[in-house]
């Protein structure tokens, strides 16, 4: 079976690894760059099981710029192209999307396209309208930024949407997945396609209220001096509650929380809700109690340590460090950063202090989201609300 993909970030390698262990996957990507180094075995996302994977097993993965080529003849398209949400006009950009449709529909014999990018509720419905020749599924993705592979290795869980006549498809692309898996016993949900994409926003917001709720826990003891593990192992004793998911941090951040929770507020439009809203609305109440707290010591160089938001990640889009940072630099007080994944010398008009013991000697205070080994000699300067050690 011939698979393309469209779309070279964590969604779209992962899966393109994932197939190509058992049918011949064509991947497509503007970025040159990121062609050459899959077709070199390497990995342009910072991913251990997607290295080590294309380094050492015989898949069949081919990459490309050219996407007619490797969208015509293909039995699957499963589109992983990057969407986003913009809060100013309350509108979520998936022309990456839809440009993967228009030209897919002009293939044939044309594909059985697979959207996996974050979309919002009603999308599926509305392009196989706008695209009447193409059979049209959606399938949620539920992966962590560094552990991309693995997380289609070991999934949670298999959804795909369909309607009733490509129900069929459907279960033939969620078969693909779970072969392609290590775990024979994988939940498979078929679903409605705007069920699929209603699961894959709550699911996420549900995530987010969870970072949110232990982060509000945390700034109420901070306020009232008290012991925030303490509580945190408490409530975690509850087995209805649990002790995952719950360390404190700067806020809930990366590519999909705050994007998805916003589309999923957006959504809401017409539908009475409040606490949807307090989730959006307390990840900047979050960031707004961190900065006063550093801007409280009265440091005269804050130094932020990593931009990015988890262990073993290279992507800090939307990191909620970046939320304090600004914050900090509205009061004038001047913000240095040390992130190895960066090229330059400036990061939003902050000095990149490459040189980490240089970094270490000029900041008061280090804002770490999580801590380091490489912070212990300097202790006394960190500032973190992480408690466990872990995302």
């Amino acid at each position: 079976m011939k698979i393309a993909v469209a779309g070279l970030g964590y969604v779209g390698l992962a899966n393109a690894v994932i197939l190509a262990q058992h049918h011949d996957v064509v991947a497509v990507d503007l970025d040159a760059e990121r062609v050459g180094m899959i077709d070199a075995k390497q990995s342009p996302i910072v991913d251990p099981d997607i290295s080590e994977y294309l380094a050492s097993r015989e898949l069949r993965l081919t990459a490309t710029t050219d996407a007619e080529s490797a969208y015509t003849g293909a039995d699957f398209l499963i589109v992983a192209t990057p969407t986003n949400y913009d809060e100013e006009l309350n509108f979520f950009d998936t022309s990456s999307v839809d440009s993967v449709l228009s030209l897919a529909e002009k293939c044939s014999p044309a594909p059985t396209v697979v959207v996996k990018s974050t979309i919002p509720v009603g999308y599926t419905a509305d392009a196989r309208a706008q695209h009447p020749d193409l059979t049209i599924l959606f399938s949620p993705e539920f992966l962590r930024e560094g552990r991309a592979l693995y997380d289609n290795l070991h999934p949670s869980r298999i959804v795909v949407g369909a309607d009733p006549s490509t129900r069929e498809k459907a279960e033939e692309f969620a078969e693909l997945l779970r072969a392609g898996s290590l775990d024979a016993d994988t939940p498979v949900l078929i679903t409605g396609t705007t069920e699929a994409e209603a699961i894959k926003l709550f699911a996420n917001t549900y995530l987010a209220m969870r970072v949110a709720y232990f982060n509000e826990l945390d700034t109420y003891a901070s306020r009232h001096g008290l012991d925030t593990r303490q509580i945190i192992e408490g409530v975690g004793l509850d087995p209805r509650i649990g002790s995952h998911y719950n360390n404190p941090s700067f806020g809930y951040g990366g590519y999909c929380l705050p994007k998805d929770t916003k589309q999923l507020l957006a959504n809401y439009d017409q539908v009475p809700q409040t606490l949807i809203k307090a989730i959006v609305e307390s990840n900047t109440t979050r960031k707004d109690f961190i900065a006063f707290d550093i801007i409280d010591k009265n440091p005269e160089v804050v130094g932020v340590y990593r931009l990015t938001m988890k262990t073993g990640s290279d992507n800090f889009r939307s990191s909620s460090i970046q939320g304090i940072m600004k914050r900090i630099k509205a009061k004038g007080i001047p913000v240095i950063v040390y992130e190895p994944t960066l090229e330059g010398d400036e990061f939003y008009r902050s000095e990149v202090v490459e040189d980490l013991e240089e970094f270490k000697r000029r900041s008061d205070v280090i804002i770490a989201n999580r801590r380091s080994e490489d912070l212990a000699d300097v202790a006394d300067k960190v500032y973190t609300r992480d408690l466990f050690g872990s995302d």
